[in-house]
């Protein structure tokens, strides 16, 4: 386990997030990220968490909703990391996977494709 502040962690997420190519992000709607120390005590190993309504599900009758949340836990992730590096690969790989969920995107094919 590595000790990373949270101020530390909190750059090293939105450096995550940034890296996310502006035409994905561009069409995130109704979003945002949140990042919090740990994770519901029912599931205390997990990284991030997408809360929402994903874009393949939102009718014409969407509207007037809280923003999905996309969560990133601290504590989890730094438990399972050695160095830095380590954070910041389990970090870029959260935050693509949640933003991924976001677009309808299941945990089957973001394994498929390395996210998972």
């Amino acid at each position: 386990m590595i000790d990373v502040s949270e101020e530390r962690f909190d750059e090293l997420v939105s450096a995550a997030f940034d890296a996310i190519p502006t035409a994905l992000t561009d069409l995130l709607d109704n979003v945002v990220l949140f990042i919090e120390e740990d994770p519901p005590a029912d599931e205390p190993d997990l990284l991030g968490l997408y809360d929402g309504i994903p874009l393949t599900e939102r009718g014409a009758s969407y509207g007037g909703v809280l923003p999905d949340r996309i969560t990133v836990f601290r504590r989890p992730t730094l438990a399972i990391c050695e160095t830095e590096e380590d954070v910041v690969e389990e970090v870029s790989i959260t935050v693509a996977h949640e933003i991924a969920h976001h677009f309808g995107i299941d945990d089957a094919r973001l394994h498929d494709l390395g996210y998972a």
